[in-house]
């Protein structure tokens, strides 16, 4: 038995952006915690895409009707910058730099216990998780490299405020690797434990990329989310 088919228009919605910058080709936003990038199968609505195209008509077209204009993304509950390509040139400049590794993001994190040493790089292949087909897992079995690079920015008495660098771009590459090494992101639903709905304690704090068309060099920070500055003032 077939379903009725379902509409896979995806319609402008007025909601708040926090755009951080936009030119002809670019537009760099600070995604909210909560915030779905694109449309997925039976969600249609409430995402950046529905903002973008309320805010932006003309988006590139090269990802097709539901992830107009996304060149990478960042989970539901990470919270942070993304950059998104208005027209396909630009979207093939910056998937270029992505897979060329030219683009630098920079992550917050905030994990689970005390990291001693004070910087470290993870070389762990990512794949889906054998046991669970949501989840996904540091593995040999149809796996793809993923490399992190961090730094110890603050230690607390149990846990560590943490600066990640990402070489790769795997599905939850940080959650997965922090989870790895024994030191899970905090309040991560999926690979720890949640204490409350703020989703993890991560953070898109600053990238770094080339201008599609000047190739001038552009470089965009933002600060962590008022919840997460809050939960960092207890702990001081």
């Amino acid at each position: 038995t077939l379903p009725d088919p379902q509409s896979t228009e995806i319609n402008p919605e007025n909601i708040p952006l926090d755009i951080v910058y936009e030119d002809e080709d670019v537009i760099v936003v600070n995604k909210p915690t909560g915030m779905i990038v694109h449309p997925s199968a039976g969600i249609y609505s409430g995402t950046l895409v529905n903002a973008l195209l309320y805010h932006c008509h003309d988006l590139s077209a090269i990802n097709g009707i539901t992830r107009p204009g996304i060149v990478h993304r960042i989970d539901k509950e990470t919270s942070g910058l993304l950059m998104v390509a208005k027209n396909d040139n630009a979207h093939r400049s910056l998937s270029k730099q992505l897979e060329e590794h030219s683009v630098v993001r920079r992550y917050v994190a905030l994990v689970h216990g005390v990291i001693n040493h004070n910087v470290g790089r993870i070389e762990a292949p990512i794949g889906r998780d054998s046991k669970d087909r949501k989840k996904m897992a540091v593995t040999s079995k149809n796996a793809k490299d993923a490399i992190t690079n961090f730094k110890v920015l603050e230690r607390y008495d149990d846990m560590t405020l943490i600066e990640c660098r990402l070489e790769t771009g795997r599905t939850h590459q940080i959650r997965v690797h922090m989870k790895y090494i024994g030191h899970p992101v905090y309040n991560d639903p999926v690979y720890g434990k949640a204490y409350n709905d703020f989703g993890q304690f991560l953070h898109s704090a600053s990238i770094d990329f080339e201008q599609p068309t000047t190739h001038e060099h552009l470089h965009f920070e933002c600060d962590v989310p008022k919840e997460f500055q809050d939960f960092l003032d207890t702990l001081n």
